[in-house]
């Protein structure tokens, strides 16, 4: 079996759950596994990776997309793979990266992965959970990200984009605290990167958020065909979408004050 001359890269703060089966998914069949490591992280991350035959750098956090500039810097492959450490990649979509990483047309310098979300022990099939596509194969010297974006960064690249069949498993959420806090440092980078645009607020976002994503996720969506999870995060995703409203009045409020 061939390997796949692509660098898988994976951004990890505090993952020693779930980086060695990360990188158990790939193990073998790419020619390199690049792990950056938030220097901040308290746990066995970085030896856990190094044990799995992952190539460790530690590292100052610079925000994801910034990690995410500096693993394409460091990647060795014409192509780059980003996963995250809680997710796998399937073994269909790993056959499909021979022929993405090989015979590629040279216009294609990105390819968009379909994620199987798995919330609670869950697969979501509505709410916008799938087919949740990603840009995540991306030709090294054809990518950069937009460092002033805090949160759902994605890729610009030089050249058109295709997408793959085979998918990627997200782990997403196993107990109802990790949702919570995940959401809310979402909604923290979603009001940075607000307020760094100069996102006017009016007071009508704090109502008109929060009814949209409600509507989007459970009704435009079908959130509905998930039961009682997309129920749940339907409206968690509206309470974090407003609240991504008064932090980004938190922020107009405090730059305000040190002006005076």
């Amino acid at each position: 079996m061939s390997v796949i001359p692509v660098s898988v890269a994976i951004i990890a703060k505090d993952e020693a759950r779930h980086i060695a089966a990360a990188i158990a998914s790939v193990s073998g069949r790419v020619a390199e596994i690049v792990v950056l490591v938030d220097q901040r992280s308290s746990d066995a991350t970085a030896t856990i990776a190094a044990d799995a035959g992952a190539r460790v750098v530690v590292e100052a956090w610079r925000g994801f997309p910034g990690q995410r500039n500096l693993a394409l810097s460091l990647s060795t492959q014409p192509w780059v793979f980003f996963l995250d450490a809680d997710e796998r990649v399937e073994p269909e979509l790993l056959d499909e990266l021979v022929t993405v990483c090989t015979q590629s047309p040279p216009d294609v310098s990105g390819y968009w992965v379909p994620r199987h979300n798995y919330f609670f022990g869950r697969c979501l099939v509505g709410g916008g959970w799938y087919p949740d596509y990603q840009l995540r194969a991306v030709r090294r010297l054809e990518a950069h990200y937009d460092e002033q974006i805090e949160v759902h960064e994605v890729a610009a690249v030089r050249g058109r984009t295709a997408h793959v069949q085979g998918h990627l498993t997200h782990l997403n959420i196993e107990r109802f605290d990790e949702l919570w806090h995940k959401q809310a440092a979402y909604a923290r980078r979603e009001a940075a990167t607000m307020f760094q645009q100069g996102r006017p607020l009016r007071w009508r976002n704090y109502v008109g958020a929060p009814v949209r994503e409600f509507v989007y996720r459970y009704l435009t969506n079908a959130g509905w065909r998930d039961g009682w999870v997309g129920v749940v995060l339907a409206s968690v995703m509206a309470w974090f979408a407003m609240m991504s409203f008064v932090e980004l009045r938190r922020l107009q409020r405090a730059s305000k004050g040190s002006q005076q």
